[in-house]
This record gives structure tokens, C-alpha cells and sequence, in this order.
């Protein structure tokens, strides 16, 4: 099987591909650019978020491997009425009616069909791959919304999005600050599902507020779909119902802070997180770069560190940064100091691929 991972930093996007026995950055481009999201899709067209600041959110398109480039349409918001009162609920600063991040993007079921979730909090919808995009209205407007908070970011943000393989018209997402939704119809209507999920950093009343909860990510089992997994800010969550109940894993060693999860295709009990030292600090635990995996749904962990430096290693692995091929060997993740790594054997050993890359902001197989 032919392997490539493609990796999105601060300064550019990257093609890694296998040769005779090791990885090897294959192919640049865009450099200078802060990619904050990438796909491949179907068709094999690579599709490229990029942060420019001030100068703006775009998207990149290429159909040739990333040799050339085009500039498909970018999502964008309505107007915001003048009347609107939208205020972040922690910050109380009126939130933008603008694109500030593409911060998912997701293959839908159907050719051509592509979702997108951003900064301050919309979900947009794409039947023509890319070139049009359509904000999904019923979650925009949906009242709750406005319960919807920043975290790390200033503004909520769409950073999950998983269209049910079983199921078509079941999407659900991961906001931060908002919890987990499910859509039964397509998108029509959206409802938060989230009981058993904590928050420790909010007042006692509100501890067990599905619509508030920091998912940092959520992931779903290909093969098992109701099996979903959540590195929350406070700890991690498993849920086998679809996300209705949520189960905390308590077990989680050293530590069960972080932002990235991945979750084996047909293995739901197996799950993959990294570990770091909470809040503000926000480094590898004990300044050893590890890898935790659980292969029975949480009821205990194994730390593998197999090729992964063990002193003075500060990364800290964003939440897009981990994934998992379709094989469920493959895994490999990179970090905000530039090392990117890679794992033949479901991590029980690591392969660097490269240590001097730019801060890594996303890694997929493709």
C-alpha cells in the first residue's frame, strides 16, 4: 500500500512519502504560509487552509500533487445586522460575523461534498468541491449558540466534524467552547449531546453543561461509529452511543491533558493520545516525550516511547497534529518545535522523520 502524510505548519505545506525504508519530506510548497488545515479528497485534490492574518483567511486547490495552485471561493458570513447582540458569554466582547480560521475540513458522502468548520463558530457545506460554499444556517441560528465561548482561541471554533460512514445524514462536531451536536437530517436541525461531560473550570452549576464543555478534539470509529472519543481540556471522555452519554477515563497516564486523540478504524476500545502538562505550561509531561494508548476502552494505558526523546523535550502536539492511517498501523504526529514523527507498528516504535520543520498546526494520511 502506498503511504503519504501530508503536513500543514506555520511556514508552509509539506508532502512526506515513504522511500526504500524511510520517510522523507517529498514535496514543499506554499511556503511562508500558515496552513492551519489540509485534505485530500476523493478525487485526489489537495485542499489547503491557509491564515494570513491580516491580509485575511484563503483556501488553496491543487489537482496536480500540489505542483500548481488555484484560489477557490472561501466560506463567508452573512452580514451582521446592526442590531444583533452576539457576545462571547466569558469574554463579553461582541464576536465577528467574519472568517478568522479554517480550522476542519471533512470529506461528506457524496462526490464533490465537502464541510467546513471555522473560527467564530460556522459550519459551511460545499456540493461542488469548494468552488461554492453554503453556511449551515441551522446551527448558526440555532439560540444556543450563544452560549458558545473561546477557549485558547479568542473566538469558538469548529475544529471536529465526523459524517457517519454508516449513515449519511448523521454529522456531528466538536466545538471549543460548545460541546459536541448531532445532526440526524443532513444538517437540518442540531442538537448538543453531551451528559457526563465535566468542566472543572466553570462555576459549580454549570460543571455538567453539555453546551459549554472544551472538546480539544473529538474522533469516531470508521467502523464502529457510535464509539467516539474526546481529549477534553480537563481530562478524557469515551461515549458508545453516538456522543449522548460520556463516560471520563480516569486511568489515562501520565497524564490526561492534551489536545490530540486518534482512534484505531475498526478497533474502537483502541485510542492514541499525547500527553502534556496542563493549562499554561503546556509541555510534553515531565519534559518526555510520550505517546498513551489504551487497547480496552480505557481501562488502562501504556506509555510508548520507543524513538521519541525522553530529556529536556518540551513539544506540545496541537489537536490536529496526530493521525491514524486506514490500515491502523500507521500513526505519526508533529509538534509546535518542529519534529515530526512517525510509527509503523501502532507506536510501540517511533521513526523521526524530521526535527527542524516549522511549528506543525496539522498531520493526515492520505
Amino acid at each position: 500500500m502506498s503511504h503519504q502524510l501530508l503536513v500543514g505548519t506555520r511556514k508552509g505545506f509539506f508532502i512526506v512519502e515513504k522511500h526504500s525504508k524511510d520517510w522523507e519530506i517529498n514535496h514543499a510548497a506554499l511556503l511562508g504560509n500558515p496552513v492551519t488545515m489540509l485534505l485530500k479528497d476523493r478525487d485526489d485534490t489537495l485542499h489547503v487552509a491557509i491564515e494570513h492574518g491580516h491580509y485575511g483567511v484563503k483556501l488553496k486547490r491543487s489537482r496536480d500533487g500540489g505542483q500548481t495552485w488555484d484560489d477557490p471561493a472561501t466560506p463567508q458570513y452573512p452580514a451582521k445586522p446592526e442590531t444583533e447582540i452576539d457576545l462571547d458569554p466569558i469574554r463579553q466582547t461582541s464576536l465577528p460575523w467574519d472568517l478568522k480560521r479554517i480550522w476542519s475540513l471533512e470529506c461528506g458522502a457524496n462526490q464533490n461534498e465537502l464541510w467546513c468548520g471555522t473560527l467564530p463558530g460556522g459550519l459551511f457545506h460545499s456540493t461542488d468541491g469548494g468552488d461554492s460554499w453554503q453556511l449551515v444556517e441551522s446551527l448558526w441560528n440555532h439560540p444556543d449558540r450563544k452560549l458558545w465561548a473561546g477557549g485558547g482561541a479568542d473566538y469558538p471554533g469548529i475544529h471536529s466534524i465526523m459524517v457517519d460512514p454508516k449513515d449519511s445524514n448523521t454529522i456531528r462536531i466538536g466545538v471549543s467552547c460548545g460541546g459536541v451536536w448531532a445532526s440526524f437530517d443532513g444538517g437540518k436541525k442540531w442538537d448538543c449531546h453531551g451528559e457526563g461531560m465535566r468542566a472543572e473550570y466553570v462555576p459549580p452549576e454549570d460543571v455538567y453543561n453539555p453546551k459549554i464543555q472544551d472538546p480539544h478534539r473529538v474522533v469516531q470509529c470508521k467502523s464502529s461509529p457510535d464509539h467516539l472519543w474526546i481529549q477534553h481540556h480537563n481530562g478524557i471522555f469515551r461515549s458508545t452511543d453516538g456522543g449522548r452519554h460520556w463516560k471520563e477515563i480516569e486511568t489515562a497516564r501520565p497524564s490526561a491533558f492534551g489536545f490530540a486523540v486518534a482512534v484505531h478504524p475498526r478497533k474502537p476500545d483502541t485510542a492514541w493520545f499525547v500527553p502534556g502538562v496542563r493549562d499554561d505550561e503546556r509541555y510534553a509531561a515531565n519534559g518526555e516525550l510520550v505517546v498513551s494508548r489504551t487497547n480496552d476502552g480505557g481501562k488502562s494505558f501504556e506509555v510508548l516511547r520507543n524513538g521519541l526523546p525522553q530529556k529536556h523535550a518540551y513539544d506540545l502536539v496541537y489537536r490536529h497534529c496526530l493521525d491514524i492511517d486506514e490500515t491502523g498501523d500507521h500513526l505519526a504526529f508533529g509538534s509546535t518545535t518542529g519534529n515530526l514523527f512517525i510509527s509503523e507498528d501502532q507506536g510501540d516504535h517511533w521513526q523521526q522523520i524530521s526535527g527542524f520543520l516549522p511549528p506543525v498546526y496539522c498531520v493526515r494520511f492520505a
